[in-house]
């Protein structure tokens, strides 16, 4: 009992540094957050960190990994799950649900994977490999749909779904980039109603599906 309640309390108190650690990267950068700003942010002292972390970078890969798995399993995974579904209307409700996502941050933060990607990928070798993993898994899942929709005969066959889904994921990290840089949500719904489009003209007799609160939403044609 006693190892037990240790364990829990470890567990809570890596929780509270990798909780500050992650707020403070993903709004200042992870070069310009320092150990002092972790600890004040956290209310660990220094000695505690230790024990859970040997080093900041040990720290920023526990990061990398902690949103990784949010992503997967919070966003990525729960999108796709239903393999029996429509794949085109699984993207599409994937792209709405990256757009509602930013309508609730009021565009402030941007995407935490393409923000560590922009400031570390040059700079850290071991960072840029365990970002890169990320994203391949985002164009993984988006291929893997893609795919199904072509074996089930519900879009062409004349593309390549890798080569589609490589597309979805650079437009939308570009998108989210766009909406922070600007303020403007205007600017994310009218992009992921373009790659809504996009998607669609691909789809065999689908008509395009107009993105849920988008203003001035593009011309809607059956395909």
């Amino acid at each position: 009992m006693v190892t037990a309640t240790r364990s829990q309390k470890g567990a809570t108190t890596r929780d509270l540094i990798l909780d500050a650690a992650t707020r403070l990267i993903h709004l200042q950068g992870y070069h310009c957050t320092s150990l002092d700003d972790v600890l004040r942010e956290s209310g660990v002292g220094k000695g505690n960190f230790y024990y859970h972390f040997k080093s900041k970078e040990e720290l920023g890969y526990a990061i990398i990994d902690r949103v990784m798995q949010g992503f997967l399993e919070r966003t990525l995974e729960p999108a796709f799950a239903d393999t029996t579904g429509d794949p085109v209307t699984q993207v599409h409700a994937f792209l709405d649900h990256v757009l509602d996502n930013q309508r609730q941050r009021n565009c402030v933060g941007g995407c935490p994977i393409g923000n560590l990607a922009s400031e570390l990928s040059d700079v850290h070798e071991g960072f840029r490999r365990r970002l890169a993993g990320i994203f391949a898994e985002w164009r993984a899942k988006l291929t893997e749909a893609l795919s199904r929709s072509q074996l089930s005969g519900r879009v062409r066959d004349d593309f390549d779904p890798s080569t589609l889904a490589q597309f979805l994921v650079a437009a939308l990290e570009g998108a989210i980039l766009l909406t922070k840089v600007t303020k403007d949500i205007k600017i994310m719904e009218r992009c992921v109603e373009q790659l809504k489009q996009h998607v669609a003209l691909y789809a065999k007799g689908v008509e395009p599906i107009q993105t849920p609160g988008a203003s001035d939403p593009a011309p809607r044609r059956t395909i």
